[in-house]
C-alpha cells in the first residue's frame, strides 16, 4: 500500500466503524472494457449480473453478508444436529404475487439439477385469510369474476365491503368509488396528484369508522406492502391494489395471484441462481462491504472495500452496478459524485422503515390456511403462511430431526404497543417479542389458543438484522423503503449522470414501483441495459414486463388527463371530490 497518496477517513464517516488510510489509486483501463463490478449480491445486483454476465461481460460481485441479500435463507446457527443442516429461517417469507412479471422471467432461466427451472419451484395458495379477534375470519378466493369496466368494479367492491367486512353502505360506496376513481386516473394525475397524498388522506381514514380503518385501509397498507397508510402515497399503494385486483382476475400475466416457493429460498431459488453464475463466468467476493467511491471527471475511477478481518480492498473496473439499499448507497454518495450526478441527492432523502421476520418451527403440522393469512386488528401487523404444506421435501430432515412446520410471520409494524407487553415491538426484548407475536396471533384466530399452543413450539429464529432487543439501541441492520408522498422525485433512474456508474436495487424507479423483489429484479434489467449501452453493445438488451393496464381504460386515462390538465377532478369522483 506503500504507493498510494494518502487520505485518512474516519470509520464513522464510512459507516464502517474502522479508521483506516485509502488511497485514490488510478484505474488501469482493461483490454476488453467490459469488466463489471456489481457492489451489492441481493436480487437486484444478482440480475444486473446474470444479464451481463449471459452477453458477455467479465462480472465480480461484491456482497457484505450473504447473497441474495433480503431474499436470502438464513439458517438459524447451532441447530442442525446428526448431519441435518441448520434450521432454515428467513428474513421474511417469500411471496410472489401472480402481476410479478420480471421476476418471474428470471426464474424460467434457472435451471434446476433434475431439470425444468426456478420457476417450476413455484406452487400456489388457494385462499387467502383474514382473521379478525372475536369474528368469523374473512376468507378470500384467488380468482374473481372482474371486469374491466368501472361500475362492475365498483358494485364488486361494494359487496365486499358491506357483505364481508361489514363497514356501513355510506363507507362502502365511498371506498369503492375512491378505488374506482384511481383505477381510472391517467398517468399525469397519479404523479401529479395522487404521488403527492398520502393513501390514509385519499380514503378518508381518519373520518371513518375503526372496521373501516383497520380491514379497509391499515390491513392493505400495512400486513400486505409493509407501510403505514398515513406515510404511503396513493399512487404506490393504489396501484399495488390495482395490479391485485386484475390478478385475481386472471389478467396480465394469467398466474396464479398468489404463489410461494415449494422450499427455503437457498434450496429452491438462490443455489440454483449463483450455480448458474458461477458457471457464466461470475466471481463473487464474499464478506466485503463497499465504503467509498472513487470519482474523477464523471467516472467512477475505482471502489473500495472492507473484509471481514478489516482489510481495505481495492475495486477496479469499466463499470459498476451499485446494487446495495437506499440507505447504504446515501453514505457513498460524497461530493465529487454528486457534483457529477446531482440527481441522486435525493437518495439521501428516501425513507425506510421495518419489516422482518420470524419463524416459529413446530413439532406437529399447523396448515392454518391454504395460502397467505392476515391478522386485522393486530397492532404488529402480522401476516403468515404454514409453510410445510408448500414445502416438497420433510422439514424432519432439518435441525434435531423433531420439526414438522414452519409458521413464518412478518412483523410489518414496529412501533404500536402490543396486547401482552403494551410495549412496541422496538421495545420488546427477543422473549417478550416471540410472546407478543404468539398473543396476537392466537387472539386472532377463532382457535388459536388450541392451534397453537406452547408445547409445539420447537424454537423460535428472529431475523438477525434486529439487535439490541429491548435496549435504547435496538437498530434494524435491513430496514425497508417506503414510497412517501412526493418521494418518486427524489429517486434516480437505474443510468446515472456519471457515465460508467449504474443502479441496481429496490429504490431505483421501476414500474412497479415498490420495494420489492419484483422491483429489485427490474432496476438490475435497467442497470444491464445501461450498462450494454454505455459499451456500446449490439446485443439486445433484457426483455423489460411492465403491470398490466386493461385497454378497456385507455379512454378513461386520456380523458381523465384532459380533466387534470384543466384543474378538473376525476369524472367519477362525485362523492367529496379530490380537485388537483
Amino acid at each position: 500500500m506503500s504507493g498510494f497518496s494518502r487520505r485518512t477517513f474516519a470509520g464513522g464517516m464510512l459507516g464502517t466503524g474502522i479508521g483506516m488510510t485509502l488511497g485514490a489509486v488510478p484505474a488501469a483501463a482493461s483490454r476488453s472494457g467490459r469488466r463489471v463490478a456489481v457492489l451489492g449480491g441481493g436480487v437486484g445486483g444478482l440480475t444486473a449480473a446474470h444479464e451481463l454476465a449471459e452477453r458477455g461481460f467479465e462480472v465480480t460481485v461484491h456482497e457484505r453478508k450473504a447473497l441474495g441479500g433480503k431474499a436470502r435463507s438464513i439458517p438459524v446457527p447451532g441447530s442442525g444436529t446428526g448431519g441435518r443442516p441448520d434450521l432454515p429461517g428467513e428474513h421474511g417469507f417469500r411471496f410472489v404475487p401472480g402481476f410479478y412479471q420480471n421476476l418471474p422471467d428470471t426464474l424460467g432461466r434457472i435451471p434446476l439439477p433434475g431439470g425444468g427451472t426456478a420457476l417450476d419451484n413455484l406452487v400456489t395458495g388457494t385462499q387467502e385469510l383474514v382473521a379478525v379477534p372475536g369474528k368469523a375470519p374473512i376468507r378470500l378466493p384467488n380468482s374473481l369474476p372482474i371486469r374491466p369496466d368501472p361500475q362492475f368494479i365498483r358494485s364488486l367492491l361494494r359487496f365486499f365491503a358491506t357483505s364481508m367486512v361489514k363497514v356501513s353502505p355510506a363507507e362502502a360506496d365511498f371506498f369503492a368509488e375512491k378505488i374506482v376513481v384511481f383505477l381510472t386516473s391517467g398517468p399525469r394525475r397519479r404523479l401529479g396528484q395522487w404521488e403527492r397524498m398520502s393513501f390514509s388522506d385519499y380514503t378518508a381514514a381518519g373520518r371513518m369508522s375503526e372496521v373501516y380503518r383497520e380491514l379497509l385501509v391499515d390491513l392493505f397498507t400495512e400486513t400486505l406492502v409493509a407501510a403505514n397508510p398515513a406515510k404511503a402515497n396513493t399512487r404506490t399503494m393504489g396501484a399495488m391494489g390495482e395490479a391485485w385486483l386484475y390478478a385475481m382476475a386472471g389478467l396480465g400475466s394469467g398466474r396464479p395471484p398468489d404463489q410461494l416457493l415449494n422450499g427455503p429460498t437457498g434450496s429452491a431459488w438462490l443455489e440454483p441462481w449463483t450455480n448458474l453464475l458461477s458457471g457464466l463466468g461470475v466471481r463473487f467476493e464474499l464478506g466485503h462491504t463497499v465504503v467509498r467511491l472513487d470519482c474523477h471527471r464523471g467516472r467512477i475511477t475505482g471502489a473500495w472495500a472492507i473484509d471481514g478481518r478489516g482489510r481495505p480492498h481495492w475495486i477496479n473496473a469499466d463499470y459498476y452496478v451499485l446494487a446495495v439499499p437506499a440507505e447504504r448507497a446515501a453514505r457513498l454518495l460524497d461530493r465529487r459524485i454528486l457534483d457529477s450526478a446531482p440527481e441522486l441527492a435525493g437518495v439521501t432523502r428516501l425513507q425506510t422503515d421495518w419489516m422482518n421476520g420470524i419463524q416459529f418451527f413446530l413439532r406437529e403440522r399447523r396448515p392454518i390456511n391454504h395460502g397467505h393469512v392476515a391478522y386485522g386488528y393486530s397492532p404488529f401487523a402480522l401476516t403468515s403462511i404454514s409453510q410445510a404444506q408448500f414445502w416438497n421435501h420433510d422439514l424432519a430432515g432439518y435441525g434435531d430431526g423433531t420439526v414438522a412446520d414452519v409458521l413464518s410471520v412478518d412483523v410489518s409494524n414496529w412501533n404500536q404497543p402490543g396486547v401482552r407487553y403494551g410495549k412496541t415491538a422496538k421495545e420488546c426484548t427477543r422473549q417478550e417479542l416471540i410472546d407478543e407475536v404468539l398473543a396476537q396471533i392466537r387472539g386472532s384466530l377463532t382457535d388459536g389458543a388450541s392451534l397453537l399452543p406452547d408445547e409445539i413450539v420447537h424454537s423460535v429464529a428472529v431475523d438477525p438484522a434486529i439487535t439490541g432487543h429491548g435496549t435504547p439501541a435496538v437498530a434494524n441492520d435491513e430496514p425497508l423503503l417506503i414510497n412517501t408522498p412526493g418521494s418518486w422525485q427524489d429517486r434516480p433512474t437505474a443510468v446515472t449522470g456519471i457515465r460508467n456508474l449504474f443502479l441496481a436495487a429496490d429504490y431505483v424507479r421501476t414500474d412497479i414501483d415498490l420495494a420489492t423483489m419484483e422491483g429489485a429484479n427490474e432496476a438490475g434489467k435497467q442497470a444491464a441495459a445501461g450498462v450494454l449501452a454505455a459499451a456500446g453493445s449490439t446485443v439486445d438488451p433484457p426483455v423489460l414486463h411492465r403491470l398490466y393496464r386493461p385497454p378497456e381504460f385507455e379512454r378513461y386515462y386520456t380523458a381523465d388527463d384532459q380533466r387534470y390538465d384543466q384543474g378538473l377532478p376525476n369524472e367519477l369522483d362525485l362523492l367529496d371530490p379530490y380537485w388537483p
